[in-house]
């Protein structure tokens, strides 16, 4: 049975090798596997926590119900 664990405990020697000798890739990495998680996790924690979006913001101006007046008196002719 303990081949079964062996590829994770060398994959845990390298790791553990790469952060004390070549810690800005080990960091690299590290912050580069947590992004895609962070994707996935943070949206259902936020709502857990009480979060709610805000309104979205009108993509246009809304037109008013009722005909449009000329314009007068600002001398454009």
């Amino acid at each position: 049975m303990a081949f079964l664990f062996r590829p994770f405990q060398r994959s845990y020697n390298y790791l553990y090798r790469t952060a004390h000798e070549k810690p800005v890739m080990f960091y690299s990495v590290v912050l580069g596997v947590i992004g895609p998680v962070m994707t996935i996790a943070i949206p259902p924690l936020r709502e857990s926590f009480g979060y709610v979006p805000p309104p979205a913001v009108p993509s246009s101006y809304p037109l008013p119900n009722r005909p449009r007046r000329p314009l007068s008196g600002y001398d454009d002719e």
